[in-house]
């Protein structure tokens, strides 16, 4: 789901912006930025403003949430006229210009928001104009417009086009799709790393293994945006050998390493340059919401189950990306987020900006259905706004789905 990337990376192609879906900032808002009324989060917005935004948005209405007005107008107004998004734009009214550091990450997360959302379909369509022309001729896609492609910035963009309804195999440039560059990222399963995707091939051409790349180039291959649920097992646990591999095998791959990384402890490891050995957290979400896609029910569940007990004060720390992130978690293995080791993660998300709201018709929905798939999720949304005690409530329940 996520497009986070490792600091060796972002050195390497020199986008300090891109590190802030990586590591959050602290808790307290910079005093160099002023956090704007409808952004959920308090910590400077600089360098994640529109993604954690988007995250948001779409975690809640995964959740059956309808985000509150003010929330949707902060992301709407951070666009530029030709699309385009930046990390975060302080005047908004001010117009864009050639020193606004818009990228692909930022315009196809609020393109998934927006769509997500509803009643937006000109500013969805304007952004998505936009990263057509900036794509490269790989058929990926950089972090911005003219930077060699990675596999996180196309994934996201592949997420963007499905979650639209739109094919990623019939986006085009100089007859290669994004699916071509995922497979030309898939490292062979003979190579060291095999069935991993790379975040980009360095100076020489060579391939390296990137748990991160991976989490995001599996879902995408799998033609899937930030929100997935469990798909269909692979026919093979381990790495399948093929020439040149369709979507599906460099998804199946991928898993299959993915599933490995994840055997022994659960989680990833932080690559993050200087970082003392430590769980991360954040793509280990990704890669839950990458496991399940791809059919590796018992996989991903161990590692959701490891985030369960032991990601909540990350979340706390880090702020609404997380919560987001793992609440897509929680929906691609069908678990509670209102029940995540004893606390809410939605009352947590929602605590952070503009509380959201929800239909009556949709709480009716979980009053006719109290046991069913939507009534699950209905529930979590219910009892936060009658201001009962989620947390409590729900830790007497038992996870309904598999």
């Amino acid at each position: 789901m996520n497009v986070r990337r490792n600091a060796a990376a972002l050195a390497a192609i020199g986008v300090l912006a891109a590190a802030a879906p990586a590591v959050a900032a602290g808790p307290s808002p910079s005093p160099k930025a002023s956090v704007p009324a409808g952004l959920y989060g308090k910590s400077d917005p600089t360098y994640d403003g529109v993604w954690r935004q988007s995250l948001t948005l779409v975690a809640q209405r995964t959740l059956g949430y309808h985000p509150a007005t003010a929330a949707v107008d902060w992301l709407t107004g951070q666009q530029c006229a030709n699309g385009s998004f930046a990390a975060f734009r302080a005047t908004p009214a001010a117009s864009c210009d050639a020193k606004t550091m818009v990228d692909t990450n930022s315009t196809a997360a609020a393109i998934q928001a927006l769509h997500a959302t509803g009643g937006h379909d000109a500013a969805v369509t304007k952004a998505m104009d936009w990263l057509k022309s900036v794509q490269n001729k790989d058929g990926g896609w950089g972090y911005n417009p003219g930077s060699p492609s990675d596999t996180n910035s196309t994934s996201v963009v592949i997420g963007a086009l499905a979650a639209t309804g739109a094919d990623p195999a019939g986006v085009r440039k100089d007859g290669k799709s994004p699916y071509d560059a995922l497979a030309a990222w898939s490292i062979p399963c003979d190579q060291d790393g095999g069935g991993a995707l790379a975040y980009q091939p360095d100076k020489k051409g060579k391939l390296a293994a990137n748990a991160d790349a991976t989490a995001a180039g599996v879902t995408a291959a799998l033609g899937k945006g930030f929100v997935a649920q469990t798909g269909k097992a692979p026919a093979a646990d381990a790495c399948a050998k093929a020439g040149r591999p369709t979507p599906a095998q460099v998804a199946d791959n991928g898993g299959a390493y993915l599933a490995a990384a994840v055997a022994k402890s659960g989680h990833l490891m932080s690559v993050m340059p200087g970082a003392t050995d430590q769980p991360d957290y954040g793509n280990t979400a990704d890669t839950v919401v990458a496991l399940a896609a791809d059919g590796r029910t018992a996989a991903a569940k161990k590692a959701y189950a490891f985030l369960e007990k032991s990601a909540g004060p990350w979340a706390a720390q880090t702020g609404p990306a997380a919560y987001a992130q793992l609440i897509l978690a929680a929906h691609a293995v069908g678990a509670q987020p209102g029940d995540f080791g004893g606390t809410s993660l939605v009352t947590s998300l929602n605590a952070l900006g503009p509380e959201p709201r929800m239909q009556a018709a949709e709480k009716q929905a979980k009053a006719s259905d109290g046991t069913s798939h939507a009534g699950v999720w209905w529930s979590v949304g219910i009892c936060l706004v009658a201001g009962i005690g989620i947390g409590f409530l729900l830790s007497t329940r038992k996870k309904q789905q598999s």
